[in-house]
């Protein structure tokens, strides 16, 4: 498939947890949903975190609610995911972000979203800061490195829910070329979901990009893991010249799973971030200079300066 330099149509999930029989069942969901957003023109397609999480309902009934118990099960069908979905980007000629999953490694686990190329290349993008869940309760480590991907003409990011909600992360991803911050979450509130859609809209004003925000929907009661998750898919943008005064291009309505398919013209962005009436990536090392004087005064508990 070809993508032209400066628009390429993406496709951001918002993806539902059922829970299926067996693995013939979840491949053919997992076809039929890739072969829908193809089937519009999408060039990258991304799913939730955590959104393969489905296939716990593949493992004995005794690991359902097993938070621990339930990660080295899931190695065993690691092997055949990544299969279905190289097989499924060569197929269809599209990039795919796939539904992130625990990974373990010499130390323990890393929440990693595998990435496929239309070649049916494979890269990865590891979670790098947990939720209070992951880390007190699931026992998930914090992963390491920062991937920027290529898809035709666009570059992008993968910063997956929690990872959206802090600056440094994304800015490094901008830095290394992503013009787009993809963001696979999974929320079990509206609030978390909140937290994340501010967090995303925050990193594509101050990077000058887009960001794509892909959520899991779950009404599961039969696991812990990830029995509610919440949200809508959405678009976002800076909010400056030629682009929404909102900073929302595009979204979904709540909790109604589907895709939502959009074109990204790179050309905005990228002359927002020359000319647009802020320049947020110019300006991002403005008072950054570590040999300029200190110009942060600190109060004892308590007190306040008084006006001038």
């Amino acid at each position: 498939m070809t993508v032209t330099t400066d628009v390429v149509r993406v496709a951001a999930a918002a993806y539902p947890v059922d829970r299926l029989p067996d693995w013939e069942a979840y491949a053919d969901k997992l076809s039929r949903w890739v072969a829908e957003a193809a089937g519009q023109g999408a060039q990258l397609l991304v799913f939730p975190e955590y959104a393969a999480l489905e296939l716990i309902g593949l493992l004995p009934p005794a690991l359902h609610h097993d938070i621990l118990g339930m990660r080295p099960a899931l190695q065993a069908l690691l092997p055949d995911f990544l299969a279905l979905h190289t097989r499924l980007a060569r197929e269809h000629g599209v990039a795919l972000v796939a539904g992130s999953v625990p990974v373990a490694r010499e130390e323990g686990y890393v929440n990693r979203a595998y990435v496929f190329g239309p070649d049916g290349t494979l890269g990865h993008q590891d979670k790098r800061r947990m939720t209070r869940f992951e880390a007190e309760e699931w026992a998930i480590s914090p992963g390491e490195g920062a991937q920027v991907f290529a898809v035709g003409g666009l570059r992008f990011g993968v910063a997956i829910c929690y990872d959206s909600e802090f600056p440094d992360f994304s800015r490094r991803l901008a830095e290394g070329g992503a013009e787009l911050l993809v963001v696979p979450s999974f929320t079990g509130t509206p609030a978390g979901y909140t937290r994340v859609r501010v967090g995303s809209m925050a990193r594509a004003l101050e990077n000058q990009c887009y960001a794509l925000h892909a959520p899991l929907l779950a009404d599961a009661s039969w696991t812990y893991a990830v029995e509610t998750a919440v949200g809508k898919a959405a678009l976002y943008a800076p909010a400056d010249r030629g682009l929404p005064d909102s900073g929302i291009l595009a979204e979904s309505d709540w909790g109604v799973p589907g895709w939502l398919v959009r074109d990204l013209d790179l050309a905005l962005t990228r002359r927002v971030r020359r000319e647009g009436d802020v320049l947020n990536w110019r300006d991002r090392d403005a008072i950054a200079d570590p040999d300029a004087p200190a110009d942060l005064k600190s109060f004892p508990a308590g007190e306040r300066p008084l006006p001038a």
